[in-house]
């Protein structure tokens, strides 16, 4: 037993500092996220600097399109790890539309992995319009549409 707990304390705290580590160089959204922007201009810097995919890896009937990030970049919003991007603006070559009506002119917004309740607090404290919707057991989206 003791021989366990021993190896359980090597092998958790690196594992605890390489998970903060992580974060500590995760390139904030939040500003973004303030529903003053474009979706163009939300996602297109992210693209140019290869934190985010540039081919969608879904695109919703109502045009949405979601967007992960790369493999090795670690996005966030509101203190929130990003699972996705969505995004999408008329006319805009940078979009793909969907089979059926699109969501509007224009909107973007983030996937986070995180409660409803507690993404809306950190939203609403840092004083955004953005949209919050429960989408599955702690991950929720955080939505603009400018």
């Amino acid at each position: 037993m003791k021989k366990l707990a021993a190896r359980i304390l090597r092998f958790c705290p690196p594992m605890a500092l390489a998970s903060l580590g992580a974060l500590a160089h995760a390139q904030s959204l939040d500003a973004q996220l303030d529903c003053k922007s474009t979706p163009h201009d939300f996602i297109a810097p992210l693209q140019e600097n290869h934190l985010l995919e540039t081919k969608p890896m879904r695109v919703e009937p109502n045009s949405i399109n979601a967007f992960r990030p790369v493999k090795g970049a670690t996005l966030t919003a509101y203190g929130f790890k990003v699972y996705a991007l969505v995004a999408y603006q008329k006319d805009d070559p940078l979009f793909r539309q969907g089979k059926g009506e699109p969501i509007g002119d224009a909107a973007y917004g983030a996937v986070v992995w995180g409660g409803d309740v507690e993404v809306e607090q950190k939203v609403r404290d840092a004083g955004s319009d953005a949209v919050v919707h429960h989408v599955a057991p702690f991950i929720t989206a955080i939505f603009c549409k400018p």
